[in-house]
């Protein structure tokens, strides 16, 4: 997909296009990694748009992605799903992988729920373990604000605390409350598609790195570039390479989402209702 898809003129058609039968302001904005993207389906009195249609999306590839935007009333509040993501290694450009967030944004919303699937570093990052972001390491070193600075935010935007404190703190409550067992960790982010060598592992783990996986860390540049609150939360599929006997499949991935579909999403509608 060309750069000239994904400029401010293809937001405001986008946000045109989908005002035309949808007035809502969302609250919230939550992206729905591999598959979690039934979560969408809990919205009610939804409206969903499918992402191929509007200007300048791009399309995603991957197995569990669906593409669409689903807005809908979801714990007591009006949000807005990302339901289907896109990613550096299908071959988008940066700025075309964060175009979800920029268009999110300019529907209204002042906050952003990413999800994601890892594979687990920490001994204590098992398969089945939801971890909530506290910070990451963008071991791609690209972002989506390279190039000229022409969507109004500041062109060298603070990132010493991505996610947001206070948020994690009230869901890690609510979690604990709900009896939902958390952790909290460092993500990093690598290009992929390729699952990284036991190496990479062993120098990640170094480097602090609770989890890895190959998304979420170019929407939260985004976001933050934009004055959203982010809050993150990785649900650990696997064990990253060399950490298990077993090879690492994507199949895998998506199998150990659907078995905890059921807490994440207690977790979720947790998190929307602190993110007051």
């Amino acid at each position: 997909m060309p750069e000239t898809s994904v400029t401010a003129a293809d937001v405001r058609a986008a946000v045109a296009m989908i005002r035309e039968t949808e007035p809502r302001v969302p609250e919230v904005a939550l992206v729905l990694g591999s598959g979690l993207g039934a979560l969408a389906e809990a919205a009610e009195d939804a409206r969903a748009f499918p992402t191929e249609d509007l200007p300048g999306y791009p399309r995603s590839t991957v197995a569990g992605h669906r593409g669409r935007l689903v807005f809908g009333r979801f714990e007591g509040r009006d949000v807005v799903f990302i339901q289907g993501r896109v990613h550096l290694y299908e071959g988008h450009p940066m700025r075309a992988v964060t175009f979800p967030v920029r268009l999110v944004h300019a529907l209204g919303a002042r906050r952003l729920l990413v999800t994601n699937a890892a594979g687990g570093i920490h001994p204590l990052c098992v398969p089945g373990t939801l971890m909530f972001i506290t910070d990451h390491i963008n071991f791609t070193f690209a972002s989506p604000l390279a190039g000229p600075n022409t969507d109004g935010g500041p062109r060298f935007p603070d990132m010493s605390a991505p996610y947001d404190p206070a948020w994690t703190d009230r869901a890690e409550a609510a979690a604990l409350r709900q009896g939902i067992a958390t952790r909290r960790g460092v993500y990093l982010w690598t290009r992929g598609p390729s699952y990284e060598t036991k190496a990479e592992i062993q120098a990640f783990k170094k480097l602090g790195a609770d989890a890895v996986g190959m998304s979420t860390v170019p929407e939260v540049i985004q976001a933050r570039y934009l004055g959203m609150r982010v809050l993150g939360l990785s649900t650990i599929t696997n064990y990253a390479a060399g950490l298990h006997a077993d090879p690492l499949v994507h199949e895998d991935v998506l199998r150990v989402g659907r078995l905890i579909r059921g807490a994440l999403e207690r977790l979720v509608r947790s998190v929307v209702r602190e993110a007051a």
